[in-house]
């Protein structure tokens, strides 16, 4: 199950990438579009009401069509910070994270210090999978730590310059978490 990010939508290239390496894992994929994004708005809403909205997709998924099967979340960007904040009650076996937005980049003239979101990857107890664009302005997380892995790619915030890299990490990691 793959959310988008704050600005776009499922059709992110990044999100297809992934999601064509899930199904050609055998995986079944769901991609999960926030009701902000349904209702037509860009801005996104609260993390708390982003967060209720996803819990009650897999509540939806598990009563039905994910009935007894493990569950991968994951998606880019915001979604990303949605899956890792749920992870533990959607009862994930795993998460994929695509553009973790680590620290938003410095705005000119601000002197507030940037939020960390790094505690919402260190939470995260199940397998987790970060793919990074070597120049994403949001940063780079900590390699590899517990559970987690980092794969960093060419390219920036958008992962648009090395699909493959993209689509053979997440195969890979894939992979690991059928076996």
């Amino acid at each position: 199950m793959l959310g988008h990010g704050a600005g776009g939508g499922v059709a992110a290239p990044d999100l297809a990438a992934a999601a064509d390496a899930a199904l050609a894992e055998g995986f079944a994929v769901a991609l999960v579009e926030q009701p902000y994004r349904v209702a037509g708005r860009r801005s996104p809403a609260p993390a708390r009401q982003l967060d209720a909205a996803w819990i009650a997709v897999v509540e939806h998924l598990r009563a039905s069509e994910l009935q007894d099967l493990p569950l991968i979340t994951g998606g880019r960007s915001s979604g990303a910070r949605v899956a890792c904040r749920t992870a533990e009650a959607t009862g994930a076996a795993g998460v994929l994270c695509l553009a973790f937005p680590l620290q938003p980049p410095a705005r000119r003239g601000a002197s507030a210090p940037r939020p960390d979101r790094l505690p919402e990857l260190d939470a995260v107890r199940v397998p987790l999978l970060v793919v990074q664009g070597l120049n994403d302005p949001f940063g780079m997380p900590p390699a590899k730590r517990g559970r987690r892995s980092v794969v960093q790619v060419q390219g920036d915030h958008s992962l648009r310059s090395d699909k493959a890299a993209l689509l053979t990490a997440v195969r890979r990691w894939l992979r690991r978490r059928a076996a």
